[in-house]
């Protein structure tokens, strides 16, 4: 079974193509985090977790949804993370969620897909994104193939700098960085609600139409990059950006 969860479509582009071309269950992982479900799934195929990477490490809440959820069956997991450049020592921390479930760590995959982090950095514009997309492509295919002959993943190896990505300068970024309080919206807001519904953890809501956010924030920028009006902003820091949202995979 491939769960994913995505904000901006680039683990479910990965995630559907993987499930498509391995005849498998495609699952998102988004209603059960919203609504506070402990997921109780079973799988005679091994488990693939995509998601993109938030600090060098799986999202906190996805990570958390395997932790507190039940998955029976195969104890083969393989993890996919999307990223921007790299994941740094996220595989050791994955695998070591597999042993609290239980699980067989089959390895982690890196995929650089176009970056929508606009909190912080660029995203590409739309012919910049499409060629990075397609030079994803070996990377998926290769972790298809370990996948159908039930073979590891490859070792990604991680230096002294990865291991600081991963560990304090997650922490940090969770931290002092993962808020909601500079989201804004101009009056350019046509009030369709697509970002309330874009919202994987159900931290934002209407109010006489317009969007305000809560406390509960994954920094997934579902919100401001699936904007049909671009009427959303991070502070100043998303001024003047592209946005980004994956398409959805098509064979």
């Amino acid at each position: 079974m491939i769960v994913y969860f995505t904000g901006t479509g680039n683990s479910r582009y990965c995630a559907q193509q993987l499930a498509d071309q391995l005849e498998d269950t495609l699952l998102d992982a988004v209603p059960f985090i919203r609504d506070g479900i402990a997921a109780e799934l079973f799988s005679e195929k091994p488990w693939v977790f995509a998601a993109p990477t938030y600090g060098w490490q799986l999202p906190r809440v996805f990570a958390r949804l395997i932790q507190n959820g039940s998955f029976a069956g195969s104890r083969d997991a393989y993890f996919v993370m999307t990223c921007g450049s790299e994941i740094g020592n996220a595989a050791r921390y994955n695998q070591a969620l597999c042993r609290k479930k239980g699980l067989r760590h089959r390895g982690t995959l890196p995929v650089v897909m176009p970056e929508n982090y606009i909190a912080l950095f660029d995203a590409p514009e739309e012919a910049e994104a499409r060629k990075i997309i397609a030079a994803a492509q070996p990377a998926l295919e290769r972790g298809i193939g370990c996948i159908r002959s039930g073979r590891d993943f490859p070792a990604v190896k991680a230096g002294l700098t990865d291991k600081l990505k991963s560990g304090i300068v997650n922490a940090a970024f969770y931290r002092f960085i993962v808020r909601a309080k500079p989201f804004t919206v101009s009056d350019a807001c046509i009030r369709c609600g697509k970002c309330e519904n874009a919202c994987p953890l159900g931290n934002l809501r209407l109010r006489d139409g317009t969007p305000v956010w809560g406390g509960r924030c994954t920094h997934c920028m579902a919100c401001i990059c699936g904007c049909p009006a671009g009427a959303i902003e991070y502070g100043t820091a998303s001024r003047g950006k592209p946005r980004y949202q994956c398409p959805e995979y098509e064979k």
